[in-house]
């Protein structure tokens, strides 16, 4: 659910689309929140046919060709230079190949839902890296408490009063790594892409293209080619592709553009319930007290510390808006 933007795109490029006839921002939001948390349902579904780096590899190869068409539509090439695809290339492998990887990995062994809640908490991990990372975050004593929060949520979530009992400590990790994958890769994009010139529409697919072939070299070194394809996990992979990682990028760069980053934004905090709903319906996972309690509690965690101070009688700097775009817009979050 990762992708890139840069300061230099300004709101008025990304409001820049014709004017036409427009579904109502609410039923977007809403779209976009179901698309993501069933895209733990899809990883899930995949797994159970292909290997781990084929169904990431899958996933990224249909995203790919949705903002393919999309670039051709709107006539846009893909950014030129160097210094600028090599920096995609890192953010893909952070924000792209590294996490689908890490999570196609770990739904092997846990639920969806677990998967779908430890998503949740990169805001945290970006708030503990935000300390020593990015200057502009200054941390406030209601940021901390959201941090102190958001931990204690998973460990609720993860039993710890149990001694972490039943937990596939391997697969747990592997999704928590891939939460902390993404704020890492939004501060790099951060320091190394900004002022490009180029869309967001065009870095987006440019990075996407880029951990596509990364997955591509990987994938053969550890899998060897399906025997048979089998047809349930190959759609749930090319609705995973189709719509969690490409289509859904498109129509959260319109929320963007129309409602704002800190509204868009807020799509994160409906994903895990989602997830933990579809997994419990659809795939019948089992549910304890503890994990929606605890994923509650990660998500208030995770809200208050996106909670920012302005200085009194100070307007906030045109680029802030913009900064804050950079975290919302790639948020996956992801997945």
């Amino acid at each position: 659910m990762s992708t890139v933007t840069t300061a230099a795109t300004s709101e008025a490029t990304l409001a820049a689309d014709p004017s036409r006839p427009r579904l109502d921002w609410r039923l977007r939001f809403g779209a976009l929140s179901l698309i993501w948390g069933f895209s733990f349902l899809f990883i899930k579904v995949g797994t159970e046919g292909y290997a781990p780096f084929q169904v990431t590899l899958g996933r990224l190869a249909f995203g790919t060709a949705v903002l393919a068409a999309a670039m051709a539509v709107k006539r846009q090439r893909l950014p030129r230079g160097a210094r600028t695809w090599g920096h995609l290339a890192v953010a893909a492998f952070l924000l792209n190949a590294l996490p689908f990887s890490l999570f196609a990995y770990s739904e092997l062994t846990i639920p969806s839902t677990l998967a779908g809640i430890c998503n949740a908490t990169s805001p945290l991990w970006g708030m503990v890296l935000s300390l020593v990372a990015l200057s502009e975050d200054r941390p406030t004593r209601v940021r901390f408490a959201g941090l102190g929060l958001g931990f204690i949520g998973v460990l609720t979530v993860l039993g710890a009063w149990e001694g972490f009992h039943g937990l596939d400590v391997t697969g747990t990790a592997m999704a928590l790594l891939a939460s902390l994958s993404y704020p890492i890769g939004w501060i790099y994009v951060r320091r190394t892409l900004a002022g490009t010139g180029d869309s967001h529409l065009a870095m987006t697919g440019a990075q996407l293209l880029l951990a596509t072939v990364q997955l591509a070299v990987v994938t053969p070194l550890f899998t060897s080619f399906p025997a048979h394809f089998a047809l349930v996990p190959l759609l749930a992979i090319a609705a995973l592709g189709a719509l969690g990682t490409g289509l859904a990028v498109l129509v959260q760069y319109g929320l963007v553009a129309e409602v704002g980053p800190t509204t868009a934004q807020m799509v994160t905090y409906f994903i895990p319930v989602i997830a933990a709903a579809a997994g419990v319906a659809v795939l019948g996972e089992s549910l304890r007290w503890s994990t929606p309690a605890g994923a509650v509690i990660v998500l208030a965690g995770a809200a208050l510390t996106q909670v920012r101070q302005r200085p009194r009688g100070t307007a906030r700097p045109a680029t802030t808006a913009r900064q804050t775009a950079d975290r919302g817009t790639s948020s996956g979050a992801l997945s």
